[in-house]
């Protein structure tokens, strides 16, 4: 329905919708509590985003041992405002293959 509605209009977005619906509605085969976890922003790029900016601010001053420190202790220090995975209960499920349908 809504591909017919602006296929005139948008036709370039209607055939990406076309093309990639399974990869757009595989978000439903995930349990519904962890829907939340998969719509936030990248972890790895909020951590990292922190060991990026003290890494600029301390340039060339770091041996390898102590940047590797550095950074270790800095994300130990990020790691305490992480969310935690609401769902936990449903990893077994999800690793072993079953398939959930809407949530």
């Amino acid at each position: 329905m809504l591909i017919e509605k602006y296929q005139a209009k948008y036709p370039k977005a209607t055939h990406c919708l076309e093309k990639d619906h399974q990869e757009f509605l595989s978000f439903y085969d995930f349990p519904a509590e962890h829907w939340k976890h998969m719509r936030t922003a990248n972890p790895i790029e909020s951590t990292f985003a922190t060991v990026k900016h003290r890494t600029k601010r301390s340039k060339g001053c770091l041996s390898r041992k102590t940047a590797f420190t550095m950074v270790f202790k800095l994300i130990k220090n990020v790691e305490k405002t992480w969310r935690r995975l609401d769902g936990k209960n449903q990893l077994p499920k999800l690793i072993s293959g079953v398939k959930f349908r809407d949530g």
